[in-house]
Formats: structure tokens, sequence, C-alpha cells
């Protein structure tokens, strides 16, 4: 397979500056959802690049660096209340187009992980399972990844009975307890936990 086909592709059309972007943080109960975009320097190939989910933490951490000075990135958040007010989907759409306009330089395609686009300023295209196929997406992943997981730990600091830097925020059994022992907090998303009681 060759990781940079969809860049090179676009590139053969005519566009010049590519960005990947990627979500982390869908699912959890709490935090924000993180967004990231990635501009590769075609010059520079970043060993050990693959979808986030398939790196170990240390991993991830070891790449992130190389692509933060190596690439050109951004990331953009949606918070708890905009999640709630807005729904998970629309949440991650705006912390992508928030991800896309914070670029230090103007990107003038997008290729972006899953099934749908978000709305964007400028053209694109959806991949599924594009974390998996496609270089710069795989390094926005690592990004957004990295980056909603530095939050959390510091989140941790401020909750440290609800164990935050282990479960990042997912509904793991330690999160539901904690949550019906200590209660439901600022951080948490209100919108998840309607079925509480169920748990």
């Amino acid at each position: 397979m060759d990781w940079y086909a969809y860049e090179q592709c676009v590139i053969g059309q005519g566009f010049q500056v590519v960005c990947g972007i990627d979500e982390a943080g869908r699912g959890p109960l709490a935090g924000p959802v993180c967004a990231a975009a990635v501009v590769l320097r075609p010059d520079h190939k970043i060993e050990g690049l693959n979808d986030s989910k398939k790196l170990t933490e240390k991993a991830r951490e070891v790449i992130f660096e190389e692509i933060i000075s190596q690439a050109i990135y951004s990331v953009g958040w949606a918070d708890e209340q905009e999640i709630d007010k807005l729904n998970i989907l629309q949440a991650t759409f705006l912390a992508m187009k928030r991800a896309v306009e914070a670029l230090p330089i103007s990107a003038d395609y997008a290729l972006v992980d899953g099934n749908r686009m978000p709305p964007l300023q400028i053209p694109g295209e959806s991949i599924v399972k594009g974390d998996g196929k496609c270089t710069s997406i795989a390094a926005a992943s690592i990004v957004a990844k990295v980056s909603r997981d530095r939050l959390l730990r510091q989140i941790d600091q401020q909750y440290p009975q609800y164990g935050f830097a282990q479960h990042k925020g997912y509904g793991t059994k330690a999160h539901y307890a904690a949550i019906k022992k200590y209660g439901i907090l600022p951080v948490h998303r209100k919108s998840f936990l309607k079925n509480l009681d169920q748990k």
C-alpha cells in the first residue's frame, strides 16, 4: 500500500497544500472532542506512522513529537457544552473546522477520516478508515489523540478520584463507579449520561 497515494493524487490535480484531518474523543463520557489538521512535508517521511489506535501510548508520544517538529499542524476543540448543545457529530465537525482554520498556512484541500465531510471552506473528500490508508490522516489521528490524552491527564489532576488519566473519559466500569460515588462533573457530557441509572 502506498501511504502517500491520496496526497499525490490530489497534488496531481493541481492542489498545493493538502491537510489530513482526524478526531479523537467522540465516544467518551467526559472531556472535549479534539480534531487535528496536519500538512506533511513531501520530502520528509515519518517512520512508524500509523493509525493512532494501532500504536502504543509510548509510540504515539514519540511519533507525535516528530510530527510537530517536521509538519505543519493545528488542533481544534469542541467542549462538553458544545457537544451537549449540538450533538457529537456536529461538535466533531466544528472541531475539525476550527483545526483547519487554525493552520498557520492555508490548506487548499482536505482529506478527512470517516464517511462524511465537515462543512469546510475548502474542497476535500472523506475516506472511510482513512487513518489506516492515508499518511496525513494517520498523522492527524496521532496529533488529536495525544493532544486529548494530555488534556485528560491535566483533568485527572483536578479530579484524581475519577481516574481520568487511565480511562481518558471513556465509559469504563471504574468511571461509572466514580460518577455514582462522587457525582457528575462540569467536564462530563450530560447528553451522554441520560441513562446513567441503567448502568
